[in-house]
């Protein structure tokens, strides 16, 4: 009685037990030592995962008595472990694909009457403006050149701020879907492709910094209205850098992860013969070798199809984009300037990446003024793929102090 109790609530079962007679009344008792301490007593399942799965199979075999029950039960505040609207939204799309999709439009139904006889009654929203919430809605700028980014809104809360993602060389914004989904929890987060990459515009000739940054501060300005954290990594951190320098109205906080101030010359060199070979062979000439240089060994190996997933985009990236964009990177010189962001700044290093090492990062961390420096144990350049959650708790913490 006692989790019939917790879970149903007492109104609800003071009218059940006041219904019994001497017909049925055995029939409650056996249901309550049954169901409620046979089953529901157990503690091998939480109650929340008990609560979904009743909700599934009731709805599947059409109990709809038996669904509103337990439905109103489990969005009854004050019930134990009671389930969030969001909660029962999601676990009605995946009732949709394994019991069909009239089972979930009448569940939706009979929730969203729960929802109002509770006094929590969904606000109208258009059906035309919803989106998937694990890749965001699909956007492109106003001005031109165009630039196309995924808006992730805040669930279930104003947003504390809004996040722009900024992905490595080769990618897209993709690339940053696992930490982007974790911290859209509390924060718009916006995720651009980069001109010359995804769905943005390819340029005709080869780009600068200073443009790809004047490219950030046009999407700020359409999308998100005001200064916004800037987590870059990589090419993306370097672009932060030169917004934080050129447009410091636009960014409040720096994420830099992955990235350098500037390449000696060696670096330089490294990069122009791989434009040169994509030039010449195109982008499938050098993607094996990205991939080693964007994951460790470990990586690797155990997640070969998240690698083939990343070298599969970078294949599918113009090479005119690619090549534009690398050539922007061979000009980044930052050092004798990183003294001028005057921006709380994270600075994230993987200790297996070969591409920017910790030195690198060391260095952002000691000439910008207050930088944190964060390493992610084995890591190599492409951390926020290969260390998702470990990047989202880093990026969580920094955000929460601002």
């Amino acid at each position: 009685m006692r989790n019939r109790r917790a879970a149903l609530g007492d109104a609800w079962v003071d009218k059940s037990i006041a219904k019994a007679n001497t017909f049925n009344a055995e029939f409650q008792h056996f249901i309550t030592e049954y169901a409620w301490h046979g089953a529901w007593g157990r503690p091998g399942l939480d109650w929340k995962t008990r609560r979904v799965l009743v909700l599934a199979v009731t709805s599947a075999l059409g109990r709809w008595d038996e669904f509103e029950i337990h439905l109103r039960g489990a969005l009854t505040p004050g019930n134990a472990h009671t389930l969030t609207p969001d909660e029962v939204r999601e676990a009605l799309i995946q009732i949709a694909i394994y019991a069909g999709v009239p089972a979930a439009n009448t569940g939706f139904a009979k929730a969203v009457q729960i929802l109002r006889e509770l006094g929590m009654e969904p606000q109208p929203h258009p059906a035309d403006q919803a989106w998937h919430t694990g890749v965001g809605r699909s956007v492109f700028t106003h001005t031109r050149p165009k630039l196309h980014a995924t808006v992730r809104e805040a669930r279930n809360k104003a947003p504390a701020h809004t996040l722009v993602f900024s992905h490595a060389l080769g990618q897209d914004g993709s690339m940053w879907d696992l930490v982007a989904n974790e911290l859209a929890a509390g924060h718009r987060v916006i995720c651009p492709d980069t001109r010359g990459h995804g769905r943005s515009q390819t340029p005709a000739e080869p780009l600068t910094l200073t443009e790809l940054a004047a490219d950030a501060a046009r999407l700020i300005d359409e999308l998100a209205g005001g200064p916004v954290v800037w987590v870059g990594l990589s090419m993306g951190g370097l672009i932060g850098q030169e917004l934080a320098l050129r447009h410091p109205d636009k960014v409040k906080a720096l994420v830099l992860a992955n990235t350098t101030s500037g390449y000696d010359e060696v670096g330089r060199e490294a990069i122009g013969q791989r434009i040169a070979t994509v030039e010449s062979h195109g982008l499938g000439a050098i993607s094996t070798t990205t991939m080693a240089r964007f994951f460790s060994e470990d990586f690797r190996r155990n997640q070969a199809a998240a690698v083939a997933r990343h070298q599969r985009l970078l294949e599918a990236t113009d090479p005119d984009g690619y090549t534009a964009c690398a050539a922007a990177l061979c000009d980044a010189d930052y050092g004798y300037r990183l003294g001028q962001i005057r921006v709380p700044t994270l600075v994230v290093a993987g200790t297996a990446d070969q591409t920017t090492p910790i030195e690198a990062a060391q260095t952002l961390a000691r000439g910008i003024p207050g930088a944190q420096l964060a390493l992610l144990e084995g890591c190599a350049h492409l951390s926020a793929v290969e260390q998702p959650q470990a990047f989202a708790e880093l990026l969580s913490e920094f955000v929460a102090s601002l």
